[in-house]
């Protein structure tokens, strides 16, 4: 924390680093804004001379002094210190070395997060990530989208699978929610119209891949009264320059330090349907056959294909075979064998899944028995579609997926907090 006030400042953070040559001793003290020279030098009382040189790294200090303007210091500037208390003092040997010079593997990296965040390149991310989540709401917001809350503990399996967390509720089994998925259309059969939710999913899926999380943000949404999927896809576009321009204006420090240049994508995005990208990738040498998805490699081969050939690093790629479509997802009148279903690919990963929902009684019901599941086990669910519900659909987007892409970063983990994979439930 800096502040000022004619001419003297109060600063407290962590001792990066103390050069001791003599004469002049510099420190530097990190808080979440910056780096900060303290010059100890001569002229500085012997109290102070004496604890400047038995800091230790990373304890918390306090310095009181004035600002000395000095263009070879960054920043301009430089603090001469009339008082400097350590408020508390770090253990040596700090276990994780700071150094920005120092790589670190990423699992000891999380192991002490409460340190690897004071990195500033690491503490850049998560500022990044900050202006991402609050430019997403606002940008909801402005377009009428009403913020929900949905429980995450639910009865069921949201898409009737087997990858979902069991939890003792009481007297029975309940699930951690995979998805907000019925709730928000839950809110469409309410009127509601327009809705979106930030917060926390989970997916009890045994991946070790640098995209799978077994607990990760979600950003899903869930709009009535639409004509086609077309009108969701074009709410992502938005959604994706919103973060953009947002994220160019209020990060400007973390970018440059991170070494990323962003430009505001240009709308609509390029469209590819699955069977498309299908004919695509056999000219690739890579075949699929009819009604599969495409896999990662795909998705990255299809992304560098698009990127090539339109500029473009997102694009949509629609029109999902039945086959691999969950039962509410909406079917082409004219073509049952395909869905109104779009995953949106940023860089050659899925940051989206998106879809117009099926929202007539009889045909869920049909659908769900198509699909091989109970429809009384989604007796609460369906009976939302007895009583009146208009053509509908959402999607939902892995906020840290976002960030991964939009700063080159190996791993989703590296854009979350505290990540939960199969083997990593601490911190």
């Amino acid at each position: 924390m800096f502040d000022e006030e004619k001419g003297r400042v109060t600063l407290y953070g962590w001792v990066q680093s103390v050069r001791d040559l003599g004469k002049i001793i510099f420190v530097s003290i990190r808080d979440i804004k910056g780096v900060y020279q303290v010059t100890v030098t001569k002229d500085t009382p012997a109290s102070i001379v004496e604890k400047a040189r038995g800091l230790r790294d990373e304890s918390l200090v306090k310095v009181i002094g004035r600002k000395n303007n000095n263009e070879k210091v960054a920043g301009g500037y430089e603090i001469i210190p009339e008082e400097l208390d350590v408020m508390t003092s770090a253990e040596q040997p700090v276990p994780l070395n700071l150094n920005k010079n120092v790589v670190s593997s990423l699992d000891k990296e999380l192991d002490y997060r409460f340190l690897s965040l004071r990195r500033q390149n690491i503490s850049a991310i998560f500022k990044i990530e900050s202006t991402v989540t609050n430019s997403i709401g606002r940008f909801f917001e402005k377009e009428g989208f009403y913020s929900i809350h949905s429980s995450k503990i639910v009865s069921q399996a949201t898409e009737g699978g087997a990858n979902v967390f069991p939890v003792i509720y009481f007297d029975k089994t309940a699930y951690l929610a995979q998805s907000p998925q019925f709730y928000k259309q839950m809110m469409m059969a309410a009127g509601f119209e327009k809705v979106f939710e930030i917060g926390p999913v989970f997916r009890a899926e045994p991946h070790h891949t640098t995209r799978h999380l077994t607990e990760y943000t979600s950003v899903d949404i869930e709009m009535s009264f639409i004509k086609s999927y077309e009108e969701i896809m074009r709410v992502m576009e938005g959604m994706m320059v919103n973060i953009y321009s947002d994220v160019m204006k209020d990060n400007k420090p973390e970018l440059k330090l991170l070494g990323i240049t962003l430009k505001v994508p240009k709308t609509p995005f390029p469209q590819v349907s699955v069977r498309e990208a299908q004919k695509i990738l056999a000219t690739y040498g890579k075949t699929s056959k009819e009604g599969e998805d495409l896999d990662p490699e795909g998705e990255r081969i299809i992304g560098k294909h698009v990127e090539d050939t339109t500029g473009s690093q997102f694009f949509f790629l629609t029109r999902f075979p039945w086959e691999v479509a969950q039962f509410y997802h909406m079917r082409d009148d004219k073509d049952k064998s395909v869905t109104y279903r779009a995953d949106l690919i940023f860089k050659g990963l899925e940051i989206t899944t998106l879809a117009q929902r099926e929202h007539r009684y009889d045909v869920l019901v049909s659908q769900a028995k198509d699909k091989g599941l109970d429809p009384e086990k989604f007796r609460f669910y369906l009976d939302f579609f007895r009583y009146g519900v208009p053509p509908h659909g959402g999607s939902g987007t892995g906020l840290e997926r976002i960030v991964k892409q939009m700063l080159n970063l190996e791993n989703v983990a590296e854009a979350t907090l505290l990540p939960r994979t199969p083997d990593r439930l601490v911190p």
